[in-house]
């Protein structure tokens, strides 16, 4: 067992599998990367990339999964080992997409999928077990990353605010990477920062609210808008999008702090559309000011969070709502700063997460801290994740 741990952490260069599953519950994400170095010095090569969609039943499991009203322990059980072996396949796909035999893959990395998120409490959890993983794949799998930061008192969220310090610090320019997945979250790296500088947040929802419109405006035909398409035949209501900002309570809460849908629900969703419609709005409308909603809290909270004490010259957006044209199109006029795509520093924006879990197994097998306290809230660095090791 020991031999095979130190075999991989001294490989001059590894090639891993990262693999995610996020909010949006679009399905399994699964990149392989090749992998040289660690921290600073880490540099990181992207081979392939695939997601392995989830079926409609399955999207509505996982869903049922998140809410406390319908989740069922004996589904959760269920669901944890069915997730496991489907996230195994995803990386399995990956290797047949890129034409690379898995028993050349050094090692998994997953994040898994979130089903409840209690920051307050310092307690997540996440369901895609990685002994599943290990068993399909015959190889070493990382996972579980979160509850070690929240072990020492922080929200285990963000974490990809480690992965944006190492890979996107610039010396000269104020940047944040701002994620736009089921939920928001952002990244802020000061012009020649140090990692205790870094610091990130939920900014709110991102696609979350945006998704479970659309459904109520299709009857369940349609689960997301195609490159924001049907917004932009509405109109935002200003006013309306004014009073949804005033009365988020999330958007007042100081960082640290991170959510989910456990704030951002189906319920709340449906409430904002039947407020709409006593405002006499088209779903077009509606599903116009929400998806404003989204672009209007990043604005808020770097507003109210950010700008006071750092000067922002870009942001890099990755992510679904990357694709949303009105998003980014309302972002650009909201903020004041250079808004691009990702994919502009030459780093995929929707392999961005699947990547980043790949770098925060890396760190984690090679022994270096990969949370960031300054983010989390911890009151300590801490070696996040668990390790699975095959039976050959």
């Amino acid at each position: 067992m020991l031999n095979t741990i130190k075999y991989v952490i001294e490989k001059d260069k590894k090639f891993a599998i990262g693999l995610m599953s996020g909010t949006s519950l679009d399905g399994v994400d699964a990149c392989i990367v090749e992998i040289k170095g660690s921290h600073k010095e880490t540099e990181i090569k992207l081979i392939d990339f695939i997601t392995l969609e989830y079926t409609k039943s399955e999207k509505e499991r996982i869903l049922n999964l998140c809410n406390v009203n319908t989740s069922k322990v004996d589904e959760i059980c269920f669901m944890n080992t069915y997730l496991g072996n489907k996230m195994g396949q995803a990386a399995l796909e990956v290797c047949r997409k890129s034409k690379i035999d898995i028993r050349n893959i050094d090692f998994i990395s997953s994040h898994g999928q979130t089903i409840y998120h209690m920051p307050n409490e310092h307690s997540t959890f996440q369901i895609g077990e990685l002994a599943n993983i290990a068993a399909v794949t015959g190889c070493l799998t990382v996972g579980d990353f979160r509850p070690s930061d929240m072990a020492y008192g922080g929200q285990g969220a963000p974490l990809v605010p480690y992965i944006d310090y190492i890979m996107f610090s610039d010396k000269y320019k104020g940047r944040v990477l701002l994620n736009l997945g089921g939920i928001g979250n952002i990244t802020v790296l000061k012009p020649n920062g140090k990692e205790e500088d870094v610091w990130g947040f939920d900014t709110g929802p991102a696609n979350v609210l945006i998704d479970a419109i659309v459904k109520i405006i299709t009857g369940g035909n349609m689960s997301y808008d195609d490159g924001g398409k049907m917004a932009m035949m509405g109109s935002i209501d200003e006013l309306w999008l004014e009073d949804m900002i005033i009365n988020d309570e999330y958007l007042n809460k100081k960082p640290p702090k991170s959510t989910g849908r456990e704030y951002y629900t189906t319920e709340l969703a449906k409430k904002l559309y039947d407020k709409g419609v006593e405002r006499d709005l088209k779903n077009f409308d509606i599903l116009a000011t929400i998806t404003a909603f989204t672009a209007k809290t990043v604005q808020n909270q770097l507003e109210q969070f950010v700008l006071n004490e750092c000067e922002i010259d870009e942001l890099y957006v990755s992510g679904g709502g990357a694709h949303n044209e009105m998003i980014m199109k309302l972002l650009s006029k909201y903020i004041n700063a250079d808004v691009r795509n990702v994919d502009k520093l030459n780093f995929s924006g929707d392999a961005k997460e699947a990547i980043a879990f790949a770098i925060l197994g890396n760190e984690f097998l090679c022994g270096n801290s990969n949370n960031i306290p300054s983010v989390t809230g911890s009151d300590r660095k801490v070696i996040m994740g668990k390790l699975v090791l095959p039976t050959v």
